[in-house]
């Protein structure tokens, strides 16, 4: 039987063209997906939010969630090679749009000098402890 993956895998692309950068989290084990992939000098960094794995646990507060999103984000450009002010893309999930007066200003003392497109929206996410989901796409210095 051929797998999913070999099927919607374009013949083009060679898979060493691909890196696959994994945090270890259960999430990414469970739904089989990486937490960054980087191709053609791009890192794609999945949807990551305020889980802090060195401790099993998540803050209940937006601020930590979202600061503990972007050092858990900057781990994976880092692997790849790669940095925060490489982001040219960000999308934020909230799942409460009054938290926004809060993660706005730490927005924007990540990304204050390199100001990527943003697009951000109010969401559900899959554990109702989490209130904060980050995806970034960064291009290779």
């Amino acid at each position: 039987m051929t797998s999913f993956a070999a099927i919607a895998r374009p013949a083009a692309v060679p898979p060493s063209e691909r890196r696959l950068i994994s945090s270890g989290s259960e999430f990414e084990r469970v739904a089989g997906f990486s937490r960054a992939v980087v191709q053609d000098g791009w890192v794609f960094v999945s949807g990551t939010t305020g889980f802090d794995y060195a401790v099993g646990s998540i803050a209940e507060d937006v601020e930590q969630q979202t600061h503990q999103a972007f050092h858990n984000i900057a781990a994976a450009l880092a692997e790849a090679g790669a940095s925060l002010a490489d982001v040219v893309r960000v999308r934020v999930h909230l799942t409460d749009a009054s938290d926004f007066p809060v993660v706005g200003p730490v927005l924007n003392a990540y990304f204050a000098d390199s100001r990527p497109a943003n697009t951000t929206v109010i969401s559900g996410l899959i554990d109702p402890r989490m209130k904060i989901e980050v995806e970034v796409t960064a291009r290779l210095p």
